[in-house]
């Protein structure tokens, strides 16, 4: 009978000092223990790669990407081989690898590169060695030997890539907190953890702002079936399990309250209102690989209209920057940028058979004299943009109102 085969990754909270890498190679051992094929990915202790991001920053303001993905890819080496050190020190096999020495092979995208495809030869040898096999999160290689990362929360992907690709039977990923909750306990101290949530609420959340897990990640994992168990390092109590159903999952309304703070709105004023103009604006945009989330575009009055959007405020100044470009050469007025902004959101798959739940939001928003200045939905969710001095108020407000700390 075949051993059970667990991925296993720790994020950088997890790995940020020398107690915390023993605890998770305590951890680890445990499991190997109990008789487990383990492959365990690492990401960059603590800050270190904003720390790295920073420094980088000090020497050119405007690095290469490409050297970027050199530089930040050795957090997770320096991780990947502390780990196996300790777990060396406690009697038992463990050998490190960098995501090209495991064969992530990617795209040529630096920064946000996409896994083409994974040659797992090495992990697969190892573990029949029965050696714990780590493997440095985060990374990739291209076909011309390139070094790639996979974009903020990239670990998560290795993870979940690895899961598939070994054919893993548990997918657990480690973090700072107990689980996924109801908004972020932070903000909210009644937030409660959710045992249970669907790959399409959990990429909802995530894709709206809320952190724990990488969207990318959960979209693996949904086209795949992996199911993901989101749990603490600190503890060893359950976490969230995210799976493909969750039983009475249309009895629950909203299921999470979300909050993402990292957003720039960029408004053209005065732009011609003709067809193929919106058109041109975007795919400049798309050319220079600016991803836009939200649009909405004014009633034309007068043969012009404003259109305003949202990105993300990394890169939000080389989008500015292209935006009047752009508009320049369509004679447009001026372009204005607003980095105040929040974005504040309820997610739930219940939200299909309950009608009336877009208005029990903007009553709640109005109720405490919150603005709203852009709208956008999905079947599952119900997004606004506000000005960030009302973020946690709204957030706090949304939490209640739909009953999310009962």
């Amino acid at each position: 009978m075949s051993r059970k085969l667990i991925v296993q990754k720790f994020g950088g909270s997890s790995v940020a000092n020398v107690e915390r890498i023993q605890r998770v190679a305590e951890r680890v051992v445990s499991y190997k223990k109990k008789k487990r094929d383990l492959v365990v990915v690492v990401s960059a202790l603590g800050d270190t790669t904003d720390e790295l991001i920073e420094l980088a920053n000090k020497i050119n303001s405007e690095p290469s990407e490409r050297e970027m993905d050199m530089l930040l890819s050795t957090g997770e080496q320096i991780s990947v081989a502390l780990l196996a050190m300790a777990i060396h020190k406690l009697g038992f096999e463990a050998i490190s690898f960098t995501g090209s020495q495991v064969g992530i092979i990617t795209d040529t995208s630096h920064t946000r590169a996409r896994i083409i495809k994974i040659n797992a030869d090495k992990i697969k040898e190892a573990l029949k060695q029965d050696k714990i096999v780590i493997v440095a999160g985060f990374q990739g290689v291209t076909l011309n030997q390139d070094i790639t990362t996979l974009g903020r929360g990239g670990s998560d992907l290795t993870a979940v890539a690895l899961a598939k690709e070994l054919k893993a039977d548990e997918c657990e990923i480690y973090t700072d907190v107990k689980g996924i909750y109801t908004t972020d306990p932070r903000i909210e101290p009644k937030a409660k953890k959710i045992k249970a949530l669907t790959y399409d609420e959990r990429l909802e959340m995530a894709s709206l702002g809320a952190q724990v897990m990488q969207a990318r990640s959960i979209e693996v994992a949904k086209k795949f079936g992996v199911p993901i168990h989101v749990r603490s390092s600190f503890t060893r109590e359950t976490g969230t399990m995210i799976i493909k159903e969750v039983k009475n999952m249309e009895e629950v309304v909203v299921s999470a309250v979300t909050l993402n703070k990292g957003e720039s709105k960029i408004t053209i004023c005065n732009v011609p209102d003709r067809p193929g103009v919106a058109a041109k604006i975007f795919n400049g945009l798309a050319i220079k690989g600016v991803s836009v989330d939200m649009i909405v575009q004014n009633v034309s009055h007068l043969r012009q209209t404003d259109i305003s959007f949202t990105v993300s405020k990394v890169g939000a100044a080389k989008t500015f920057k292209t935006t009047k470009k752009i508009a320049k050469s369509l004679g447009t007025g001026e372009i204005l940028e607003d980095d105040n902004i929040a974005r504040v959101s309820i997610v739930g798959v219940g939200m299909k058979s309950h009608p009336g739940v877009a208005a029990k939001m903007f009553e709640v928003l109005a109720d405490n004299k919150i603005n709203i200045e852009m709208i956008s939905t999905s079947d599952i969710s119900i997004s606004c943009i506000i000005q960030k001095k009302f973020a946690e108020i709204a957030v706090k407000a949304l939490h209640e109102k739909f009953g999310l700390a009962k």
